[in-house]
């Protein structure tokens, strides 16, 4: 741990996991208290320096990205803290990290599974973040190497140790700037006469209309260009010079901050739907008296079809929150879920997803969530993430809406946007997100991914279906990886959900996952009943595997080509 608040630790160190030294006995709940905010920012800040390459990373003054990572902090079970020279060790670790700001239109989508749709940071993050689990999987089923899993009491199942947690760090709310596409957590009160982190932003004010939800996402192939994430009404946005800050006259604490915050309960009512954000600062009482709410930070996010819309006004009356929203594009709609969305729902169903269910005993949550130095509101995190759900029961055994801590840290992620638009002062050119999305893994094979456009950057038109044209974060990857998973163990142990039943495609095993399907249809029906599901079409793909553990079925075609409907590899250990 370095010495001082924002030290940053030596080459020599990278490859040593950070370490917090106290004591147990002056905390209640040790997993959960033993860091803080800002030592999550600061490891997190120092692995993107020196684990990530320059390639994918932006290109300076002209370039910005978001940061997201999961962090593994284990605490000790048992030890003595009677004495200065026995404190207890907590070790941080960053077990997957995303960066990122794109995602693509549905025109470009694919029903081989080998594009990512998402590629924001808390998107990319997460799914490194599977791949770590199917690695620690590997490990704990082949009883190779210590696993962050022991055996569960069911056959065939594993749980998590109970001396780790996992906390989740996003350098921006979910997702991005005053024009982002993050949702409803990035819909936050703005008071008159409070410090503005970033250049405000003036827009000529225009309704727009809600994402169609078409069934039929077929498009020509010489469709536009992967999308922007600019919608048509940030187009019509202009930046202005900031001015000089007026504080707030009496000097009371308020909702948004560029501080450090600590998660609390969460106010009634927030969660409702037709509450406007002016409406929300008076019903939690967030805004002083002598600091009126002017304005809100805006969401690029679309209401999704069902949902009541925003209202378009100009001002505070801008937004409805509480919705469900898709993430822009630019001509080009999406069928993405907002970033707070995504959040919420991994707050109830976990982030493993439904393939990996079948060997869990319960899902994995996330304890923590830390969000770096930005315009923030902590009512804003807490109704996005955790109120919109705070109803939803009968859930299946193991599942349940978590009390994620939410905090926040005062240390400012340097390649972000307000960071760069500071350092670049009078530079020439435009200031633009970075195009390309770098994901990382704590895995020995191939830890590092980056892609540009939904494919792995330096991808032709030509060489798009071939085994090196997909992300090793990409559906039919991490189908490939849980295949391997299941070759490596001896069918007579594997879980009764993939024994009772012949499983084919991605489609049959994630429907397989009966507890999390159950999860999922109880969390729509209660809470998200407009969430945009793709149709299931769009998850029949087969796995393709690498031919040093391949055997191809016969009349297949060699490996180029073999990524058509009909011509598919599969691993030795599931041909029956």
């Amino acid at each position: 741990m370095p010495g001082k608040r924002g030290q940053i630790r030596t080459s020599a160190q990278k490859d040593k996991p950070y370490t917090v030294r106290v004591c147990p006995k002056q905390v209640s709940a040790p997993a959960q208290t033993m860091w803080t905010a800002d030592e999550i920012a600061l490891l997190c800040y120092e692995h993107y320096g020196i684990r990530l390459p320059k390639k994918g990373k932006p290109e300076p003054n002209h370039e910005w990205t978001l940061l997201a990572a999961v962090v593994k902090i284990q605490s000790p079970a048992d030890q003595d803290c009677d004495t200065p020279d026995k404190p207890a060790k907590v070790t941080k670790e960053v077990v997957s990290m995303g960066t990122g700001t794109k995602c693509i239109g549905q025109s470009k989508m694919r029903k081989s599974g080998d594009i990512l749709n998402d590629s924001h940071a808390e998107v990319i993050a997460r799914r490194s973040f599977q791949r770590y689990l199917l690695h620690q999987l590997q490990l704990a089923a082949t009883l190779k190497e210590d696993s962050i899993f022991v055996p569960g009491t069911q056959k065939g199942l594993w749980k998590l140790r109970g001396d780790l947690i996992f906390v989740f760090f996003s350098s921006h709310t979910p997702w991005g700037s005053s024009f982002s596409a993050g949702g409803d957590a990035s819909i936050i009160p703005m008071l008159e006469f409070e410090d503005q982190p970033c250049c405000p932003v003036i827009r000529d004010w225009v309704s727009s209309s809600s994402v169609e939800a078409s069934s039929n996402l077929e498009a020509p192939g010489n469709g536009r260009k992967c999308e922007d994430l600019d919608s048509p009404v940030t187009k019509k946005m202009r930046l202005e010079p900031v001015t000089a800050a007026r504080e707030v006259t009496n000097g009371a604490a308020h909702h948004q901050s560029f501080g450090k915050q600590q998660s609390g309960p969460v106010s009634p009512g927030i969660n409702s739907c037709n509450l406007t954000v002016e409406g929300l600062a008076a019903v939690t009482r967030i805004a002083p008296d002598s600091a009126k709410v002017i304005d809100v930070y805006r969401t690029g996010a679309k209401c999704v079809p069902g949902e009541a819309g925003d209202s378009g006004k100009p001002g505070a009356a801008f937004h409805q929150v509480g919705l469900l929203r898709v993430k822009p594009g630019r001509g080009d709609r999406t069928r993405s879920m907002s970033c707070s969305d995504k959040m919420a729902r991994w707050n109830v169903l976990g982030c493993q997803g439904a393939l990996l269910m079948h060997f869990l005993e319960e899902p994995i949550y996330l304890s923590a969530v830390v969000i770096g130095k930005c315009p923030y509101s902590q009512e804003a995190m807490q109704r996005a993430l955790t109120g919109r759900c705070q109803n939803v029961s009968a859930l299946p055994k193991g599942f349940g809406v978590q009390e994620l801590k939410i905090l926040q840290s005062d240390l400012l992620f340097e390649q972000s946007r307000c960071a760069v638009q500071a350092k670049r002062a009078d530079s020439p050119g435009r200031l633009v997100p970075c195009g390309a999305a770098i994901s990382w893994s704590a895995v020995p094979e191939q830890p590092l991914d980056v892609t540009a456009n939904g494919f792995p950057q330096g991808t032709t038109k030509k060489t798009i279906g071939s085994l090196q044209a997909r992300s090793q974060i990409s559906k039919v990857e991490l189908f490939r990886s849980f295949q391997k998973l299941l070759s490596r163990i001896a069918r007579d142990k594997w879980p009764d959900s993939l024994r009772v039943q012949k499983l084919d495609t991605y489609q049959d095993y994630k429907e397989a996952a009966s507890s999390y399907q159950e999860a999922w249809s109880t969390l729509r029906k209660q809470a998200f009943g407009s969430w945009i599901r793709n149709p299931p079409d769009y998850h029949q793909f087969k796995s393709v595997e690498k031919l040093s553990s391949m055997k191809p079925v016969p009349g297949a075609k060699k490996v180029g080509d073999c990524c058509s409907k009909e011509d598919f590899f599969v691993p030795r250990g599931l041909l029956l």
